[in-house]
């Protein structure tokens, strides 16, 4: 009798097994390359446990307050199904003034989560990069890089000045180090994004910043923006804020952090100082816009995910 229970019970359990296993009709399971399947990769070692959560079939993401070395930061790992189609950008008036981040990201509905980006010229900081032609006065209140393009339309193409930044292609983000321009738009990009050209921190594992103490921005602590590309479906966003006596960090200590915890096809520094913002809508798609990280200064444009 005994035998006889035992022998049922197992067989109601696989059924139940079975039943649990059993897929939902439904929509297909979102087409995902196979490297970039699992969210969140093992490259993703580093973490505490997130106090904002999104997601959904075509894009993923965490943001964890961390102090690592009593540096307060925000960290934020993103999965996007379609980066070409769900990572966009939004420019303040071209030529007229820098904007709120929160108002430049209200200008897309669907975006869920956005992130300063360029740097700009302005009457205050007057510096262009070497090799523009023309004097600062030209590209006042414009995105930097020798090549702009927004949303497929071609802005800015200098002759003869190499292209070092960021640029969204159906590859995902792709950094340009000192490229022809014809090279990058070749790869028919959809967005740029550049600040300094020097904004390059880490190559498939490689340290190159500039040497220390040739390059007094990376080395003074400042607030910070900074991404990285774990593959084309993977990202993670730093941001370095001041809290209570920390003043940020060096591009240095980014750098030396990057190394001791993610396995990143390339760092690169975004805009950041009092520039730094992180926005997004916690939850859901629905929920209201929030900040992050915000220090008060009007941004030039924005890299934001969608759904």
């Amino acid at each position: 009798m005994l035998q006889r229970l035992a022998c049922l019970l197992l067989a109601l359990l696989c059924l139940l097994g079975a039943a649990c296993a059993e897929v939902p009709p439904g929509e297909p399971l979102p087409d995902v390359p196979e490297e970039s399947a699992v969210y969140p990769p093992e490259e993703y070692a580093y973490g505490t446990r997130p106090f904002v959560r999104y997601e959904s079939d075509t894009l993923v993401y965490t943001v964890e307050r961390i102090t690592p070395g009593n540096v307060y930061c925000y960290l934020t790992k993103i999965w996007v199904r379609d980066p070409e189609r769900q990572i966009r950008k939004v420019v303040s008036r071209w030529r007229e003034s820098l904007e709120d981040p929160m108002r430049l990201m209200k200008q897309l509905p669907e975006a869920v989560l956005g992130t300063n980006a360029s740097g700009y010229v302005t009457a205050a900081y007057p510096d262009l990069p070497e090799g523009y032609p023309g004097v600062s006065s030209d590209y006042y209140f414009t995105t930097l890089g020798s090549v702009v393009v927004t949303d497929g339309e071609v802005v800015r193409n200098l002759e003869g000045v190499p292209f070092s930044g960021l640029a969204l292609t159906e590859d995902g983000i792709v950094l340009y180090r000192g490229a022809d321009n014809e090279d990058v738009l070749a790869a028919n990009p959809s967005q740029t994004w550049a600040f300094s050209e020097t904004c390059a921190i880490q190559v498939n594992g490689e340290d190159v910043l500039p040497e220390e103490g040739t390059w007094l921005m990376a080395k003074e602590k400042h607030p910070r923006t900074v991404i990285a590309r774990v593959n084309r479906n993977n990202y993670i966003l730093l941001h370095v804020a001041t809290w209570k006596r920390s003043r940020g960090a060096s591009l240095y200590w980014v750098r030396d952090f990057f190394s001791a915890n993610f396995a990143a096809e390339w760092v690169y520094n975004l805009d950041g100082g009092s520039s730094s913002s992180l926005i997004c809508r916690p939850g859901t798609k629905e929920t209201r816009l929030r900040r992050y990280v915000q220090n008060g200064q009007g941004i030039m444009d924005i890299l934001c995910f969608t759904e």
